[in-house]
């Protein structure tokens, strides 16, 4: 069982969105790997955008009852998150993607829950391919 387990915006907004396509694929990795889940601010700012008002106070409640953390600090990992983000410009990588493979290659024994399919292109310490969770073509 991996050790820290990283959650991105997609995984979020199918958790807490009845009527997201991967709804019920999030439930289930929800069970699969329970809190705590990791994340970064950008991610928390994709869902804030992409739930808009109706998901604030689900939201709000992960962070409140600590079943989703923020563990990365943009400031000490700039020029990793920048690299990445020049490496992956032809994808494009978001922010929260550039974030989000960092802390896989920061934080012991990870596992991504994502519904982007672009982490099976990205590589962690520009190699390894990044462990993640998502759902079915």
């Amino acid at each position: 069982m991996a050790k820290n387990v990283l959650v991105d915006a997609g995984f979020i907004v199918a958790l807490l969105n009845a009527r997201d396509a991967h709804h019920s694929w999030a439930v289930g990795q929800a069970a699969n790997f329970p809190p705590r889940w990791s994340t970064c601010e950008s991610v928390l700012s994709e869902a804030y955008h992409l739930l808009g008002a109706r998901g604030v106070s689900s939201v709000n409640a992960l962070l409140g009852r600590r079943a989703l953390i923020v563990s990365f600090d943009f400031t000490e990992n700039l020029e990793s998150v920048i690299g990445l983000l020049e490496k992956y410009s032809n994808v494009p990588m978001s922010l929260a993607d550039a974030c989000l493979v960092r802390m896989t290659e920061t934080l012991s024994n990870p596992i991504l829950l994502t519904t982007d399919s672009d982490f099976r292109l990205y590589r962690r310490l520009s190699r390894q391919v990044i462990p993640c969770v998502t759902p079915e073509p």
